[in-house]
C-alpha cells in the first residue's frame, strides 16, 4: 500500500447489501476501476436481488462473490478480507449496520469484514425513520469507536415519495472519502476556502451571461482537502454536481455575489483556492422585465463593463502566511504556447500558485476529467496532473502540504 492510493493499486473489496441504492454501487464500483484499482465485490443474496451479477463482473472484471461455501478449501470466506487493502460497503443497510455493530458473519460479507485488518468505509441508504431509529444511532455510534468511517448518509429524495436523511451520497465522494482514509491527515486544522462552478450576469429576469463550468473540480478539492482533515468552506457559484456532506458550502450566482463572499471567508482563511470561472465582464445594467424581440428588432447591442478581479485582490491584500490559488483556463491548443499565458497571468495576479488547464468545446468544463500545470509565482513548475479530477485535486492538495 503506497502513499498516494490515487495511482498505487490496492485491492479493494466492495460490499454490496440488498437496498434499492444497490444500482449506485455500479458507480462506485465503475471509478475504482477507473482509477486503477483491483475490485472485488462480494454482494449478498439480497443484493442480488436489486442488481444483476452479470453487471457487477463485467464492471469490476472480476467474478463476483456471494456464497460462503464457496472455496471452502482454500478458506476464501476469510482470505478475501486477508486479502484486502480497504473495504467499501456500499449500499450499508440498517439491517447490515446492526450485523456490523454485533460482529455477527452469517454470509459471506460479514466474514470478510471480521477477517480484515483493512480500514471499512461504509455508505449507509435507508429510510429516514429507520436511520433515526435509536438502535441504528447507537450502532453507528459503536461502528465510529471501532475506527468505521461513515460516509453519508445525505438529504433527498428516497424510495416512493419520501424524502429526508438516509438518502446514500454519491459514488463520486465515497469513492473520495475511501481512498483518502488511506491518506494521512496532512491537512488536518487548515482553514481552506474553495470557489468552484462559473458565475452568471443576469441580462434580465430570465436570461443571463455565463459558462460552462460545471463545479467538479472545485468540489472535488473541497472533498478532498476535508477528508485530509481541513476546515473546509466551499463557495458555489451555480453548481451542477452535489456538495460533499462534510463540507459547508455558500451559494452565489453572480462574480460581485463571489466577490463579496470569498472577501468575507478569506478573513479566517489559511489557504484560498480558486477553481471558480469568473466572469470578466458583466452587463452595465439589467432590464427589470423580460428583453422583448418585437422591441429590438433583428439587433440587440449589451454593453457591458469590467468585473472586479477576485483573484489579484486576494493576492493583494493576503496577510502574512496566508496562500492563494488560482486556476487559469484557456483555450490555446499549443502547450509552450499555454504554459507562457500561465506565466504572465500569475505574474499579473500575484497569486501563489496558478493552475493552468486547456478548456474547449469538448475538454475541461464538464467533463470527468482534467490535465493541468501548476506555476509557482516565479513561473516554475511544481506539479503537471492528468486524470480524473479527484486525482488533481489531491496532487494540488499534495503541493500545499508539502510547501507547509
Amino acid at each position: 500500500m503506497g502513499d498516494h492510493p490515487d495511482t498505487d493499486q490496492l485491492r479493494v473489496v466492495v460490499g454490496i447489501t440488498g437496498g434499492i441504492a444497490a444500482y449506485k454501487a455500479v458507480g462506485v464500483v465503475r471509478a475504482l476501476v477507473l482509477a486503477g484499482h483491483d475490485v472485488h465485490v462480494v454482494a449478498t443474496d439480497a443484493a442480488l436481488r436489486f442488481i444483476g451479477r452479470p453487471t457487477l463482473e463485467a464492471i469490476s472484471r472480476n467474478p463476483v462473490d456471494t456464497d460462503l461455501y464457496e472455496g471452502v478449501a482454500e478458506v476464501r470466506h476469510v482470505a478475501i478480507g486477508q486479502a484486502a487493502d480497504l473495504i467499501v460497503i456500499a449500499p450499508a443497510t440498517a439491517n447490515t449496520i446492526a450485523k456490523l455493530a454485533a460482529g455477527l458473519a452469517d454470509d459471506l460479507l460479514g466474514n470478510t469484514v471480521l477477517a480484515s485488518r483493512a480500514p471499512l468505509v461504509i455508505a449507509p441508504a435507508m429510510h429516514t425513520e429507520m436511520w433515526q431509529n435509536p438502535a441504528t444511532v447507537a450502532n453507528i455510534a459503536v461502528l465510529r469507536s471501532r475506527g468505521v468511517t461513515v460516509v453519508g448518509p445525505a438529504v433527498g429524495q428516497l424510495t416512493g415519495t419520501d424524502s429526508g436523511p438516509g438518502r446514500m451520497v454519491e459514488p463520486d465522494e465515497i469513492v473520495s472519502v475511501a481512498l483518502a482514509v488511506l491518506r494521512p491527515k496532512d491537512l488536518l486544522g487548515r482553514r481552506i476556502v474553495v470557489t468552484a462552478g462559473g458565475t452568471r450576469e443576469a441580462l434580465d429576469p430570465v436570461r443571463y451571461i455565463g459558462n460552462r463550468s460545471s463545479g467538479k473540480q472545485g468540489v472535488a478539492i473541497a472533498l478532498a482537502a476535508a477528508v485530509r482533515g481541513a476546515d473546509v468552506m466551499l463557495i458555489g457559484a451555480n453548481l451542477e454536481v452535489a456538495v460533499p456532506t462534510s463540507v459547508r458550502v455558500e451559494h452565489v450566482v453572480s462574480t460581485l455575489e463571489l466577490a463579496n463572499a470569498v472577501a468575507s471567508a478569506a478573513e479566517r482563511a489559511d489557504v484560498v483556492i480558486m477553481a471558480a470561472a469568473v466572469a470578466d465582464y458583466r452587463p452595465e445594467s439589467v432590464a427589470e422585465s423580460k428583453i422583448k424581440k418585437e422591441l429590438h428588432g433583428d439587433r440587440l447591442s449589451l454593453e457591458l463593463v469590467r468585473n472586479p478581479d477576485i483573484l489579484a485582490g486576494l493576492a493583494e491584500t493576503r496577510r502574512a502566511g496566508q496562500v492563494i490559488i488560482g486556476f487559469a483556463a484557456e483555450t490555446e491548443p499549443d502547450a509552450a504556447a499555454l504554459l507562457e499565458i500561465g506565466r504572465a497571468k500569475i505574474a499579473r495576479k500575484g497569486s501563489d500558485y496558478l493552475l493552468v488547464n486547456r478548456v474547449g468545446w469538448h475538454e475541461g468544463f464538464a467533463t470527468d476529467g482534467n490535465s493541468v500545470v501548476m506555476l509557482d509565482r516565479h513561473g516554475d513548475i511544481v506539479m503537471e496532473a492528468s486524470g480524473s479530477k479527484s486525482s488533481v485535486a489531491d496532487k494540488l492538495l499534495d503541493v500545499l502540504a508539502r510547501a507547509r
